[in-house]
């Protein structure tokens, strides 16, 4: 159960004074429905009302707070457009208030005639005069609370004013209880932050732009909150999966000794510690959650049968989920001589299995006929039952919720999981979103790959690049050709990609295809396995390439307007490119004038092949909201912790966390019962639930 203290926060916001049902669909849009979102939501800017000029040094176009005599009302006549005009004045000049569709008995009860007002906004030249338009304030000298010198800005969206959201923000922070200390003494001496309640007024009472910064002590305190609140939550979840019993998956190594015969190829040092960790895990009888991070081509698909291969050795089976049904036709080609080679049965599921044919896959995976099973998003349904599910492994983690790898991993009794990507992933966000995991990396790419030449080109010498392009296809090589997506809107991607598909087909012919993300799986299937199969000499394409197809035969990616590209898709899209024997090369296309940070971020690619620090250099230029952007579902987004900045918090809350289960697992002691309300507050109740169930 929520503590009873906590109950004023997590009220829905038509809670707060003005605030109806309209209102505050308009709030949820941009904080959250409930009075916690709002008071967790840090402001964006300030409105400073401290300049107190004379009306004559008044300067046109900026805010000013001017104390005036208001002199007379000059009222329109009835029936005509024209506005409402009150004419103010002080010793250096005269200015003009200006009100449409006024209300005349209000205007004259805030502005009376002959009285002394403070009147804040915005002052413009109109016909050689000054005027000021709806003042955002007037108040009266002797009542100087009523005009805010620093007024904070929040998010906005359309229909909700700036005043509005200002006042649903102070009833929410009216609420805000005083709450127990959840933090050490000594750490808040050594940091000198003030209580949770004195620090959450501080963010949301500055004074100057500095307040605004995430290194303020404030916010600094704030953000240690929440980030103690996610490491305590992954360290509580870490603990309870200890606790809960695995299996021990020690097979006799016959298939294993056959399967490193039957590799065309010597595993790397990165791929022999990664297995190493991973079959170390399996063979200890608690279960196995292991984070397995590589480029793209390092190697994670041999790691990742060789597992497989473990648990089939048991005769138990072994499943692997990818995101696309490219990706897994792809997987199937390649294990399938492999297994066949040591006697192990595949069997694949996608959407597409329909009809007998599907009712005989479901058969032969719950009879355990099939030993590892490759799917889509297909392998949750219900009616997939396996015999003895050990193993469950995920390609491409971040295409996945946390919650779709746990429903894959109730198929069996407790399997162990080793989730896969070749979006490598800073230490700090990898610490926030996959703490509960044990992590490998594979660092190395496999001997023989050759380093790819990567050229940034003008947009306005497109010419030469569809020669260079022409010339490629000539010797026979294939070429990948990405357009963007210009906005969220498959509309406009599509539009993209077909004008350039549409003005290339004039120079290759039959031999260019196109694939977006509006296809169905099928057209997409067919064209891909066109250019897999060398019938396409050119295939231009959304992101929908960016995880899949391997076309050996491929030496030339071109990324058309690659600045609005994150760096992480633009390295694993260059990943696609110089998987054979022939030099590659990648053209990142720009639109001229390039800004400072797209210039920082395509010379980084330039510069390196090393997908950890092309992660890391791209949280530190973007940040790490925009670096995970909205896809990314796996990942915990922060509100007033920001990972690219408060880095060293995050270190900080992770020991914590560590120390805080070593000397008070169930959170009993005084601190720990603070620790509870401080999990609740952050929403992370499903850790707190792992405390009652023991």
């Amino acid at each position: 159960m929520r503590p009873d203290i906590l109950n004023p926060l997590f009220a829905d916001i038509t809670a707060l004074q003005g605030v109806g049902p309209k209102i505050a669909a308009m709030i949820s849009r941009v904080a959250g429905s409930r009075v916690v979102d709002l008071i967790l939501t840090p402001p964006a800017g300030l409105i400073d009302r401290s300049a107190r000029p004379k009306i004559a040094e008044a300067p046109f176009g900026q805010l000013a707070t001017l104390t005036v005599a208001v002199d007379r009302h000059d009222a329109p006549p009835t029936g005509t457009r024209r506005p409402y005009r009150v004419i103010c004045s002080d010793e250096t000049g005269f200015l003009t208030l200006v009100f449409f569709h006024a209300r005349a008995d209000y205007l004259k009860r805030v502005l009376p005639e002959g009285e002394t007002r403070i009147i804040s906004g915005k002052v413009e030249e109109f016909k050689g005069g000054r005027q000021m338009t709806h003042p955002d304030h007037i108040a009266d000298p002797e009542k100087p609370e009523e005009l805010p010198l620093f007024e904070p800005v929040y998010p906005l969206t359309a229909g909700l004013s700036a005043a509005v959201m200002r006042k649903a923000m102070l009833g929410a922070l009216a609420r805000a209880p005083e709450l127990p200390e959840w933090q050490d003494t000594a750490w808040l001496d050594q940091k000198g932050w003030a209580d949770w309640q004195s620090a959450l007024r501080q963010v949301h009472g500055p004074t100057s732009d500095a307040d605004l910064s995430p290194m303020r002590v404030a916010r600094q305190r704030l953000a240690y909150d929440e980030l103690l609140a996610n490491q305590l939550a992954l360290a509580l979840i870490r603990k309870a999966r200890k606790k809960s019993a695995g299996r021990a998956i020690n097979g006799d190594g016959k298939k294993l000794a056959a399967i490193k015969v039957a590799l065309p190829f010597d595993l790397t040092d990165a791929q022999r510690k990664a297995l190493k960790e991973v079959f170390d895990d399996m063979r200890a009888p608690e279960r196995m959650v292991r984070l397995l991070q590589g480029d793209v081509g390092s190697g994670k698909t041999v790691v990742a049968l060789m597992a497989m291969i473990a648990a089939v050795e048991t005769g138990a089976q072994a499943v692997m989920m990818a995101p696309t049904e490219i990706l897994v036709q792809q997987h199937l080609e390649w294990l399938t001589p492999l297994c066949n080679a040591v006697g192990v049965s595949i069997e694949i599921l996608t959407g597409r299995d329909t009809g007998a044919s599907r009712r005989e896959k479901l058969a032969r995976i719950a009879n355990g006929d099939a030993d590892i099973v490759l799917g889509t998003h297909a392998l949750f349904q219900e009616t997939v039952t396996f015999k003895d599910l050990a193993l469950v492994v995920v390609d491409e983690q971040h295409r996945f919720g946390v919650h779709q790898r746990l429903a894959l991993s109730e198929k069996g009794p407790r399997p162990d999981i080793l989730v896969m990507t070749a979006t490598p992933i800073p230490r700090t966000l990898a610490l926030t979103a996959y703490g509960d995991m044990e992590v490998s990396a594979i660092t190395e790419k496999p001997p023989g790959r050759k380093p790819v030449d990567t050229r940034t080109i003008p947009l306005n010498r497109l010419d030469d690049v569809v020669a260079a392009v022409k010339r490629a296809a000539d010797k026979g090589d294939q070429v990948y050709w990405v357009c963007p997506l210009v906005e969220e809107s498959e509309l406009i991607e599509l539009t993209a990609a077909e004008d350039r598909f549409e003005a290339l087909k004039p120079a290759f012919g039959d031999s260019v295809g196109l694939v977006h993300g509006r296809m169905s799986g099928a057209e997409k299937d067919a064209v891909m396995e066109r250019f897999h199969e060398g019938a396409l000499s050119v295939l231009i394409a959304t992101t929908v390439i960016e995880v899949g197809v391997n076309a050996p035969n491929a030496t030339v990616m071109v990324i058309e307007h690659a600045e609005r590209f994150g760096l992480a898709q633009l390295h694993q899209l260059r990943g696609r490119v110089g998987r054979g024997e022939k030099p590659a090369s990648c053209l990142l296309l720009y639109k001229h004038p390039l800004g400072e940070t797209a210039k920082a971020r395509l010379q980084i690619l330039r510069e390196t092949e090393d997908g950890f620090r092309i992660a890391e250099e791209d949280m530190r230029l973007r940040g790490a909201g925009d670096l995970l952007g909205a896809a990314q579902s796996g990942f915990p987004r922060f509100r007033l912790a920001d990972v690219a900045v408060h880095g060293d918090l995050l270190a900080a809350a992770r020991d914590d966390a560590k120390l805080i289960i070593e000397r008070d697992a169930g959170l009993e002691t005084d601190r720990g019962k603070a620790l509870r309300i401080l999990l609740y507050l952050f929403s992370r109740d499903d850790a707190v639930k792992l405390l009652r169930a023991g």
